[in-house]
């Protein structure tokens, strides 16, 4: 896939946004599914609000507090506009600490009051295991009440994709919900949740894990027509500690978060708030572009290694497939070294990368990979340096 001088000048001026990225020339940041780094305009809203008027959100009447009770609600209001909300006042926006923070919020908070004894949820058990854990503790706290609730596996098919034929043959009058994923976090895939829609019918909720999505592809509840979308500020430029959940409450009552609020995240919110800017600003669809071309050029050098096994979709290892290319997310392992031993191998050439099982569901991989996850302040040339240290140990073998 081709990088035109246009689109690498768009580039070098964002990745010169990144202070970690500039001050460490030397690493290869390869990690950004786990967390990714932070531009300035987020450092430099969090400081000028610390700096300049912190106060605790709708706790007291001075204007610090009502100037933060106001920035409160007009992230919300930003978020409803990022995910292109077609009907922003009956949509719900609620912070959280993180995606399986918030999961777990839908699971306990809305999904388990209205589950019944003989009711069925299907779940993704080999997606991220913060999307399947919340929808059985959920099952289990009914269980213990008497209820008995059928969790039913996500058909996938061979390229570890949804299956949507599959999915509509299980779909029955005592299905109540169906949890799915955006981006898959190991393999990389888009999981193409419209078809979801299709295969579900038109009345059962649908929650949308978007951690993997959110900050790295536009996302449109528009058109997705799901009715939760949960996600990470950290994976999307914000800081640690702040997610969200936007609530359609259109099916099923209004989601209300449970219990008393305590004292927002405010810093969190306006991190999140302004990291959202900085997405829209450098064009997420070109942020896209960058991070598969990226992922592309990746997947076709592992390709001629017969040392590695890339993960996941076969038809999706070269720049001219006729698949969906990977959102910059490409999972592999060495045929004879260990997927902990090459992640340590690779940080010794200062190459940051995650080598670990990646937290699946248990229908996920039972063996560690490295996983290599590219965003928009990595470039060819880190790409390149990858497969020379990795072309090296396939020689080698």
């Amino acid at each position: 896939m081709a990088f035109p001088e246009q689109l690498r000048r768009w580039q070098r001026e964002l990745r010169a946004q990144f202070p970690l990225i500039v001050a460490n020339p030397d690493v290869a940041y390869l990690d950004s599914a786990a967390t990714a780094q932070k531009p300035q305009a987020v450092l430099d809203a969090v400081m000028s609000y610390l700096t300049t008027g912190n106060a605790d959100a709708a706790r007291g009447t001075y204007p610090w507090v009502n100037r933060t009770t106001a920035r409160i609600e007009q992230a919300r209001d930003r978020l409803r506009r990022f995910l292109d909300d077609p009907l922003p006042q009956g949509s719900g926006v609620h912070f959280v600490g993180g995606a399986a923070d918030g999961l777990r919020a839908v699971a306990r908070d809305w999904l388990a009051p209205q589950l019944h004894d003989g009711d069925e949820i299907i779940v993704p058990f080999a997606d991220h295991a913060a999307n399947a854990e919340p929808w059985l503790e959920a099952a289990e706290l009914l269980r213990r009440q008497g209820a008995r609730i059928r969790v039913t596996p996500m058909p996938y098919d061979e390229a570890r994709d949804y299956d949507a034929d599959r999915l509509a043959a299980l779909v029955s009058n005592r299905t109540r919900f169906i949890a799915a994923t955006h981006v898959h976090h190991v393999y990389g895939n888009d999981m193409d949740v419209p078809r979801l829609r299709a295969a579900a019918g038109p009345e059962i909720p649908i929650c949308l894990d978007a951690a993997q999505g959110v900050g790295r592809l536009p996302l449109s509840t528009a058109e997705l027509d799901v009715d939760f979308v949960v996600f990470s500020g950290h994976k999307a430029m914000a800081l640690p500690g702040i997610g969200a959940i936007w609530a359609r409450n259109t099916r099923g009552p209004a989601y209300v978060p449970a219990g008393w609020s305590g004292s927002p995240n405010t810093t969190g919110v306006i991190s999140l708030a302004a990291a959202l800017d900085w997405l829209d600003a450098a064009g997420l669809g070109r942020i896209a572009r960058w991070t598969t071309a990226l992922g592309a050029r990746l997947t076709e050098g592992l390709r001629t290694l017969p040392s590695y096994e890339v993960l996941g979709c076969r038809q999706s290892l070269t720049a001219d497939s006729g698949v969906p290319q990977r959102q910059g997310i490409i999972a592999f392992r060495h045929r004879a070294i260990g997927s902990h031993d090459l992640g340590f191998i690779l940080a010794s050439e200062g190459i940051l990368v995650r080598a670990d099982g990646h937290g699946q569901g248990d229908e996920g991989e039972k063996t560690a990979s490295v996983r290599v996850s590219l965003h928009v302040y990595n470039t060819p040339e880190e790409v390149d340096r990858l497969l020379t240290v990795l072309a090296g140990l396939d020689r080698s073998w």
